[in-house]
Formats: C-alpha cells, sequence, structure tokens
C-alpha cells in the first residue's frame, strides 16, 4: 500500500511538474508571439516615418534650417548646400525622430559639445557612450569654406588608425565652442552646417559640470531636433476665382 501510495505521489508531482513545464513553455512562446508583433508594428511606424521624411525632403530648401531644442535652451542650425551628403543625412534622421532625447555625452568648456549616441538613451550603457550609431558610415566631405568657426556644426568620427579615409558618424555630431581650438580641426572633420541663433546656449550647454570622461553630471538631453518654420514647405494656394 505504502509503495502504491508513494508511486501515486511521484505520478502526480510529475504531471504537475509536466504542467508547469507546458505552461511555462505556452507563457514564453505567447510572450515571443507579441514581441514579434510588437517588432512588426514598430517596423511598419518606422517605415512610415521614413517615407514621410524622404516625401519632406524633397520639399526643403538647400539649406534648411533645424532647431535643436534641448533642456537648456534651444540652437538653430543651418545645413550646408555643398555637403549634401551630411545634410541629407541629418534630415533624415532629424525628421524620423532618431535624435529625440539623446544626450549631449561630450562636453568640453573651451573646444566643443557632442551628442547623437543612440546608447545615450540607456543609463546602463554609459561605458558606451560615444560609441553608438546606426549601422553605416558617410563619407568625407571636406569644404575649405567650411571651417571650425564657433558654432559650426561637424560629424564626429572614429579615429585615423580604424578610419584612414576620414568618415563620419552616421549619427554623431558636435558644435564648436572656441574656433581656436577647434581650428587643427579644419580639412580632418567634415563641417556641414552652423549656429545661426543659440550660440549662448553652446556656452551655456559648455560649462555645465562634467565627470572624468566629459560626461555632464545632470544630464543635457536633446528634446528633439526639428525642422524650424522659416523652413517649413509653403502650402500650395488655390488661385481666386
Amino acid at each position: 500500500m505504502k509503495l502504491y501510495l508513494k508511486t501515486l505521489c511521484c505520478l502526480g508531482m510529475a504531471a504537475m511538474i509536466v504542467g508547469c513545464g507546458n505552461k511555462k513553455a505556452k507563457e514564453a512562446e505567447a510572450a515571443a508571439k507579441e514581441q514579434a508583433r510588437l517588432d512588426s508594428l514598430q517596423q511598419v511606424e518606422f517605415q512610415k516615418k521614413m517615407r514621410d521624411a524622404e516625401a519632406m525632403m524633397t520639399l526643403l530648401p538647400e539649406e534648411p534650417v533645424f532647431d535643436i531644442v534641448t533642456n537648456l535652451g534651444t540652437m538653430k542650425v543651418k545645413l550646408y548646400s555643398k555637403t549634401p551628403k551630411h545634410r541629407d543625412n541629418f534630415e533624415k534622421l532629424a525628421l524620423t525622430g532618431y535624435y529625440n532625447g539623446l544626450l549631449f555625452h561630450r562636453v568640453i568648456d573651451g573646444f566643443m559639445i557632442q551628442g547623437g549616441d543612440p546608447y545615450t538613451r540607456d543609463a546602463s550603457l554609459a561605458d558606451k557612450y560615444g560609441q553608438g550609431g546606426p549601422d553605416y558610415t558617410i563619407p568625407a566631405e571636406f569644404i575649405p569654406e567650411y571651417t571650425h568657426k564657433k558654432g559650426a556644426l561637424a560629424a564626429a568620427r572614429r579615429g585615423d588608425a580604424a578610419n584612414p579615409m576620414k568618415e563620419s558618424s552616421g549619427s554623431q555630431f558636435y558644435l564648436v565652442q572656441d574656433e581656436a581650438a577647434c581650428s587643427s580641426l579644419n580639412g580632418d572633420y567634415t563641417v556641414y552646417g552652423e549656429t545661426i541663433e543659440g550660440l549662448d546656449v553652446i556656452d551655456k550647454i559648455a560649462k555645465v559640470e562634467t565627470n572624468n570622461r566629459d560626461l555632464p553630471i545632470n544630464p543635457v538631453q536633446i528634446i528633439e531636433i526639428k525642422l524650424d518654420p522659416v523652413s517649413r514647405p509653403v502650402a500650395p494656394t488655390t488661385p481666386a476665382e
């Protein structure tokens, strides 16, 4: 009898274990399906944003103005027409919301302020700040007349040893605070725009307290980069009858 009861107990426990295992497997399968559904929706949304951005880009002036809105103020930047690859890339990323929520992760008073790294959305990835971006680079576009003057918008990049062609990061950029300190970068880093309003905001950001890795102690966030009203396409008007 004892052996019989023990056998029943063992069978019961085995059934429970199998039942629990089946339940967990079903839950895992359901979770995987839900994640796949969400990923699909995100991909559809992203593709729509890309289509909308590409359509908008065809209507923009050759040198559009964008507003870099931060928690410390707004800087208006004009993109240059003679650096079309960098201009178009910045337009595309800005119009799809790529930059929204990112940080200025490298700030050096008396030099420049740098942002555009998608890793900065996640504080747990702080050790990797400065290494992120889309899965592409942009060919250098060195134009002698575009120099590292104060407020210049330029593309960050990997060093010469790993990047002999001096190709630009797909998303990271910097704004010059001090022309003299950055003059040595002329001809080595692509300058593709300039600040036309908000130089004081660059100074304000440059002077925030930073840690030993030049990361602001109190985050300096890019709330959004949006098309400035001056560059928005004008809707066609219907001729009066």
